[in-house]
């Protein structure tokens, strides 16, 4: 199987979001390939799967944003293939958000494959063909 492209790793501190955006996501084509609810997990399965990854900003007692420079420190070639996701809106987070290694930032409600691809294109890692008909990516720098 290809590493990278059309492939991800969900990481949540909850259990029934990741069930849910696993199901989501498989069915809108992107092969779900783990979850993860801690850092330690997370980046076990960065290191072996090679996976674009998702990340939640708030990860019980510990922080997204700090998986994500973890991620990009140890696997610089991530760097555009690592999305924050969260329940809160992105002007909550705005500053912390740019100052982030991350590919950029999407809401929960937001999220599905295509808009995955799409913020992840943006950065210049997949290739697939983003997928039409779905709203933009909140934030693409």
């Amino acid at each position: 199987m290809a590493r990278g492209a059309d492939r991800c790793l969900i990481v949540d501190d909850s259990e029934r979001f990741l069930a849910v955006a696993h199901a989501s996501l498989e069915r809108e084509g992107l092969d779900v390939v783990g979850t993860a609810t801690t850092i330690a997990e997370a980046l076990t399965q960065v290191d072996v799967l090679r996976p674009d990854v998702l990340v939640d900003i708030a990860l019980g007692k510990e922080s997204g944003f700090e998986l994500i420079r973890q991620i990009v420190d140890g696997n610089p070639d991530l760097r555009a293939r690592v999305v924050l996701i969260s329940t809160r809106r992105e002007e909550d987070f705005a500053d912390l958000i740019t100052a982030n290694p991350a590919a950029g930032f999407l809401s929960k409600i937001q999220l599905s494959a295509t808009a995955v691809r799409e913020l992840v294109a943006a950065r210049g890692s997949w290739t697939a063909s983003p997928m039409p008909g779905a709203g933009r990516p909140a934030l693409a720098r």
